[in-house]
């Protein structure tokens, strides 16, 4: 297979982009390569895709990662149904469901936003841009599969979201307090971003058509705490502090600073971390074991002193702990 990828120098693309040399096929990735390398065995094409078409084929299969429309649009008139026969691998997210409470849901069941290009500095618009991109896909390829993602972790991260626990379980001493978010009974997935590399490489591999959710298998927050701690090593004591108390003591859900990771609000967001896995991975997905993935990014993390670990600092979290009853 010859296959394009758009980016390939950043995560989840330069990971697909691994994965498809490593099973023997020919990878072009059209990227800026100001990011970071493409893997060995793959070819960079230097593309600035706001300004540029992307390189011309012929390719089997085509990857795309952008929540910009116009990239999609470029893309499309040089390898859409009208010149070009190769499948297309769109990774859209869950952000696009318009229901974040329901858990369970699906494709199938889950209603999404109406597509639309708004400006892209807005925070509710990454849902309604990735919905359009989806649409131009579908209505301009020959074939295609729309992939949407949950939360993707694992070595590579540049968010810093899921790293926060590994880097914080690393430095627990045995029975150290350590904050936790919530209620243990909350249910979250993550993907392992090889796993879900392999797959989409296999959905460009086999042309399969359809629209999943990109997503791993559902835990307790509390089992999945524990199983960094495993992944880790260590063995904390879990402070487990509810919501009302965290938004008291100024902490914030989900990324930036300060915050906790994993935490979300509670019943609003139920359903973004917990959609139901059973179609993707009938279509194929395998995840690996979360232990696996911890160990992976802790090592990544020991490597990579300037990866990105959003959350709160050790002396915020004293803070917290110290405010707590």
């Amino acid at each position: 297979m010859r296959l394009l990828v758009l980016g390939g120098t950043v995560f989840l693309s330069h990971a697909v982009a691994a994965a498809a040399v490593a099973r023997g096929h020919e990878v072009v990735c059209a990227a800026r390569g100001v990011s970071g390398r493409v893997p060995d065995g793959a070819r960079l094409e230097v593309v600035d895709r706001g300004v540029a078409q992307v390189p011309e084929g012929p390719f089997d299969a085509v990857l795309d990662v952008t929540d910009e429309p116009e990239h999609v649009r470029r893309a499309l008139a040089v390898h859409g149904r009208e010149a070009s026969d190769a499948h297309w691998v769109f990774v859209s997210t869950v952000s696009t469901y318009v229901d974040q409470a329901t858990p369970g849901q699906t494709p199938a069941t889950g209603a999404v936003h109406p597509g639309a290009d708004l400006p892209a500095d807005d925070p509710a618009a990454y849902g309604p841009r990735k919905v359009l991109c989806e649409q131009l896909v579908t209505a301009g390829a020959v074939s295609s599969t729309v992939v949407r993602p949950g939360l993707v972790v694992g070595p590579g991260d540049p968010s810093g979201r899921f790293a926060y626990w590994p880097s914080r379980l690393d430095r627990a001493a045995d029975g150290e307090p350590v904050l936790a978010p919530g209620d243990p009974a909350d249910v979250v997935q993550v993907i392992d971003v090889r796993d879900l590399a392999e797959w989409l490489v296999t959905l460009a591999e086999t042309r399969r058509t359809g629209t999943y959710d990109g997503v791993g298998p559902l835990l307790p927050l509390g089992e999945a705490l524990d199983l960094v701690a495993e992944g880790c090593g260590a063995r904390p004591t879990w402070r487990w502090t509810a919501s009302d108390d965290l938004e008291r003591l100024d902490v914030r859900p989900w990324s930036g600073l300060p915050s906790l990771p994993l935490w979300l609000p509670r019943p609003a967001y139920d359903g973004m971390l917990a959609h139901d896995p059973a179609p993707a991975a009938a279509a194929g997905l395998a995840c690996r074991p979360l232990v696996e993935t911890v160990r992976d990014t802790l090592a990544w993390l020991h490597t990579a002193p300037d990866a990105a670990v959003t959350g709160l600092t050790a002396a915020e979290e004293a803070a917290v702990l110290a405010e707590l009853p």
